[in-house]
Parts: C-alpha cells; structure tokens; sequence
C-alpha cells in the first residue's frame, strides 16, 4: 500500500512537471521590433523622460528631475530637449558652466530649436549682461519661427534684457509685442513697471503695479518693485507690507534673499 502511494506521489509530480513543461512548449514568442518601431520606442521614452523632468524642474525637486534627465539619455544620448532641460536644472543649481556647456550641446543637437534659443537666450541675459547682444539674437531666433506657440514669452525676455542696459525703446516695442500675443503675460506686465520706475516715473509705476495686483497673483519680482517704488515714494509702511509679502510668499527667490541681504 504504501509503495503504491509512493508511485501515486511520483507520477503526480511528472504530471505537474508536464504540465509546465508543455506550457512552455506552446508559450508564444515575441516578436522582434523592427528598426522603424526600435526608433520610435526609443524617442518616446526619451521625451517621456524629459517632460517628467521638466515637470520636476519646476516644482523645485532638482535631484529627481536630472535622474529623469538621466533616464532620458539612456533611451536617447543626443536628445536636445533633454540638454535643454538640463541646462535649465544647472541655471537654477548656479553652476552656470555646466548650464552653458548643456544649453550649446542642446542647439549643436537641434540648431533650430526655439526653445532652446529662448532658455539661451534668457541664460546670457541673467548671467552675463556684457552678453545681451547674443541673448537677443537668440531670442530673435525663437521669436522668428513661425511654428513656435510661446513667441510671447521671447518678446518678454528680450524686452526684460534691454531694461537691464537701459534701453528703453526697444524694451517698449518687446513687452507690447508680447502683451499682443498674450495680454494677460505677467513678467511683459511687470516689465513695463520696472521700466517706469527706471525711468523715475514712479507715479505711473505705482499706479501701474496696483492695477497689476488687483488683477493678477503676486509675483516675486512684481512684490520686490512695490518695495522699491514705495521706498522711493517715501512710503514705508506701504513697503513694508510688500516686503512682508515677498518673505512669506516667495521665501526661497532670488528676490527675497535680496531683500534679506539688503541689496535693495
């Protein structure tokens, strides 16, 4: 009896054994992609990467987008977009030679990108005034081709570039040219009142930012201008109350630490 138990047990396991056996047998195989379908993979995991980071890059969390960054190049080594990311992240990161390294590889990779002309452009313009001359070529560049959706944003910057060298003219035909496209742009807006107050027209910038601000959010940059047209105004509690806004809303900007620092 139990011998014949022992080749039940036996049996039962060949039975097992077979069973998967054939299962693998029958398993179907996959089939290979083509080049065509490879590429296409490829690209698609390359620029879902990259939007990831991007994503990431503007909520602040650096470390996760340059491993999303980094994700994308392995699809994808020479994928400009991701480069442009990149740049992005080392701008914010302030290691600014590595931002420019990344930003030239982006357009040696796809020379007529507008993207990535606009964030080169804006790069020379904040890092390196003595440079505003090839900032607004780039921006020209963005600006000038047609299929490029955010040409507003272009105009903006290369109108917020010649503030910075007190060229006023041509800051004027930039900020309107973006409004045009864009009425409700807040950095064109909030240009044309740093252009006021630049200007010492500090009555028309005043009355200009408090439309501003019973129409849009706060902005960093539009709280540190309220602080500094109240102050030449003479008005210091009104700002004050800015100041007290930029600390608390807007802790962690360039405007703020500014501000702590007492360099305005």
């Amino acid at each position: 009896m139990k011998y014949g138990m022992k080749n039940i047990r036996i049996l039962c396991v060949f039975c097992v054994l077979g069973i998967f056996t054939a299962g693998c047998v029958h398993e179907p195989i996959e089939s290979r992609l083509t080049p065509e379908q490879e590429a296409a993979r490829v690209a698609k995991s390359a620029k879902i990467h990259t939007e990831l980071a991007a994503e990431y890059f503007f909520r602040g969390q650096y470390k996760i987008a340059l491993e999303e960054i980094d994700a994308a190049f392995k699809a994808n080594a020479n994928y400009a977009p991701a480069f442009n990311v990149l740049g992005l992240i080392y701008m914010a990161l302030d290691e600014d030679s590595k931002a420019q390294s990344n930003f030239e590889r982006a357009l040696r990779s796809a020379p007529n990108n507008p993207e990535v002309h606009n964030n080169y452009g804006w790069f020379l313009c904040e890092r390196y005034p003595d440079q505003i001359d090839r900032a607004i070529y780039h921006f020209m560049q963005a600006i000038n081709d047609p299929l490029y959706e955010t040409r507003h944003i272009a105009y903006a910057n290369a109108g917020l570039c010649e503030i910075k060298r007190n060229n006023f003219a041509e800051a004027s035909v930039f900020l309107r040219e973006s409004l045009m496209l864009h009425s409700g742009y807040r950095p064109a807006l909030v240009g044309l009142v740093e252009m006021d107050l630049k200007q010492g027209q500090l009555d028309v910038a005043q009355s200009r930012l408090t439309d501003f601000m019973q129409k849009f959010a706060p902005t960093a940059k539009s709280l540190e201008l309220g602080i500094r047209i109240e102050r030449a105004m003479g008005n210091i509690r009104g700002a004050d109350s800015y100041l007290f806004q930029l600390q608390k809303n807007f802790p962690d900007s360039k405007e703020a630490r500014a501000a702590r620092e007492g360099r305005f």
